[in-house]
């Protein structure tokens, strides 16, 4: 594997350790990069869904509960399971904030590495390794695929795990992008809470649209704490006819896979080793990541460094041609300069 020698000096990595998409601030940190940036910070999906055929959006009234009920029962049948189960949300990160009313079964863990919000979720939640069993009672929150190394987990092993008789809270947030990675297949039981994304499949993530999938009796606290307008009309519209556009799936699901190969064989073209089997992103590992993130931010291409792992860099999916080879240009100077 190539490697950079040197650390990146003048910039500090602390704005992007938090989470992707800080645009704004390295437009400020990096005056000089060339411009449009390419942002690869996050894992959203650059092929978005084309909002306009969800059709006009009623801004004047207040979101109606029976077009709240159609979006639920859209991403039920999505899922894969009965709408009783499915509650929208105004964001997976939001969802992961409220696990704490779900009536859990302590002591609570979470697999590490992964989001940093899945450490805060839960109050006194201890990390454990990613290969960890199930310790029999409690409950344990993973992200499936996971972020930011792409691990993914069989449904079966997954489910084996379960039958251990601890809880799992199962973050799904990528999930779209990988047929088969979903435990929602075999239906929801009292020991399973999933949650799902919208706006990173469907490349709308200002969007501010999830779901949390559970047996009905452990959704009732979170129903009433969200109340009778949990998300706005444009996200039930949009959410709604995009949930049922099956065809636009069936196809993005094919072509982020193309994208990712594509990917693949530039990082490799440079020496550089992919890792992760979700497509929206991939993870690279180098002596001095933050140095390689330096160098491509001055040339106007964002990438997701982490504090815990010095040695991390993660990077979305570009969007198109003159994307991929802004890219390319930029790495081979940002790794000739090492």
């Amino acid at each position: 594997m190539r490697q950079t020698k040197r650390r990146a000096k003048g910039q500090a990595l602390e704005p992007w350790w938090v989470h992707g998409g800080r645009l704004g601030e390295a437009q400020a940190a990096f005056p000089d990069a060339p411009r449009p940036w390419i942002d690869l910070s996050t894992g959203i999906n650059p092929h978005a869904w084309d909002v306009t055929q969800a059709g006009p959006v009623d801004w004047i009234r207040l979101p109606d509960e029976g077009a709240l009920a159609a979006l639920e029962s859209a991403a039920a049948a999505h899922f894969g399971v009965d709408a009783a189960s499915v509650c929208a949300v105004p964001g997976s990160e939001m969802a992961l904030r409220m696990l704490d009313i779900l009536d859990l079964p302590q002591p609570y863990r979470h697999m590490a590495p992964s989001y940093g919000t899945h450490a805060e979720a839960l109050p006194g939640s201890i990390a454990v390794a990613q290969d960890a069993a199930g310790a029999g009672n409690g409950t344990l929150l993973l992200a499936n695929p996971n972020n930011p190394d792409g691990r993914l987990l069989p449904a079966e092993r997954l489910k084996a795990l379960m039958a251990q008789g601890e809880t799992r809270v199962v973050d799904e947030a990528f999930a779209d992008a990988v047929p088969g990675a979903s435990l929602l297949s075999g239906g929801v039981d009292d020991r399973l809470v999933v949650l799902r994304s919208f706006g990173k499949f469907f490349g709308l993530a200002g969007l501010r649209l999830g779901f949390v999938v559970a047996a009905p009796a452990r959704l009732a606290p979170l129903r009433r704490r969200l109340g009778s307008w949990p998300v706005s009309a444009a996200a039930i519209a949009i959410g709604t006819a995009a949930y049922r556009d099956a065809e636009w799936i069936a196809n993005m699901r094919a072509q982020l896979l193309k994208d990712a190969a594509r990917l693949d064989a530039l990082l490799h073209a440079h020496g550089l080793d992919p890792q992760g089997l979700c497509p929206l992103f991939r993870l690279i590992r180098l002596e001095d990541a933050g140095a390689l993130f330096d160098r491509l931010a001055r040339r106007g291409v964002l990438t997701r460094p982490f504090d815990y792992a010095p040695d991390w860099l993660r990077m979305g999916l570009p969007a198109d041609d003159a994307a991929y080879a802004r890219l390319d240009a930029a790495l081979g100077a940002a790794l000739a300069d090492g």
